[in-house]
């Protein structure tokens, strides 16, 4: 596994994301079993980084990551694990109620990273940052970040947190490149800030890619590797895949040790 320093924090450069374990925007009971068999997987191929959000199955696949974890027996300080507060929780007193929730359904009395998930139609962070800081002080939470913020409001973020902004989570792939295109990603790279990329393969527009598949023979390895591998070769870019195929999460996992050219990186770019 390939890793990102920033701010004295070092990241997987591949985690594994949560959304649709335990269900969609709700939770649905009968995925149960598929996603704790995908939590354990991930768990078992070595995955530390695991990515959620108190919207995910409305809090259900916290609790389920939190359950997996303490079936796995693994140590809470071998993980690295970022929850997010959502945009209608973002005033002083919801943004504290909503970390105690996520704290409570994961099991564990600390956050590594905590993320705004998305920015609020006209709305001022100063009350959301004063919450934040107050939970970093606090110990409840060790690192912030942002979640689908444009340039301007990433700046603004900074000037409000106490403690370094960790990342942007953003969509980013081959088949997406607006937050190339709107600045973001360049900004990240030259102020020691993460993107960290979900949705990082697009199936449709992958499997129509001439140049992936090329590449991918090159490389005895499948098109949604090397669409991950394309990413994590870029500086300060990390990215959380999410599968309930164990094949598919073992895959997503080695992409990380897959090394492209120079010459590959820029065809797979202009592609």
């Amino acid at each position: 596994m390939k890793y990102e320093t920033v701010h004295d924090v070092t990241i997987p450069k591949i985690g594994f994301g949560t959304w649709k374990i335990g269900g969609g925007s709700r939770p649905d009971p009968k995925l149960d079993p598929v996603s704790l068999a995908a939590l354990h997987s991930a768990l078992e191929v070595g995955y530390t980084h695991f990515d959620t959000a108190e919207t995910y199955a409305n809090g259900h696949a916290e609790e389920l990551l939190g359950r997996a974890i303490r079936e796995m027996g693994v140590r809470r300080e071998a993980l690295f694990i970022t929850s997010k507060v959502q945009p209608a929780h973002l005033k002083y007193e919801q943004v504290l109620k909503s970390c105690e929730a996520s704290l409570n359904r994961l099991g564990t009395d600390y956050l590594d990273l905590y993320l705004i998930h998305w920015p609020r139609a006209g709305g001022k962070y100063e009350e959301t940052f004063r919450a934040l800081n107050k939970l970093v002080r606090d110990g409840k939470v060790k690192h912030l970040g942002v979640s689908n913020f444009n340039l301007k409001l990433l700046k603004q973020s900074q000037s409000l947190s106490e403690t370094p902004i960790v990342t942007n989570q953003v969509p980013y792939s081959l088949s997406d490149r607006s937050y190339v295109k709107n600045g973001v990603l360049e900004y990240c790279q030259q102020n020691d800030i993460l993107l960290t990329a979900y949705e990082p393969v697009n199936t449709g527009n992958l499997r129509s890619n001439k140049t992936l598949e090329a590449i991918a023979k090159a490389h005895n390895a499948t098109i949604f590797q090397i669409a991950l591998a394309w990413l994590v070769q870029q500086p300060r870019v990390i990215t959380i895949p999410m599968s309930f195929n164990p094949q598919h999460i073992k895959e997503n996992f080695d992409a990380a040790d897959i090394v492209l050219t120079n010459e590959e990186l820029t065809q797979l770019t202009n592609a």
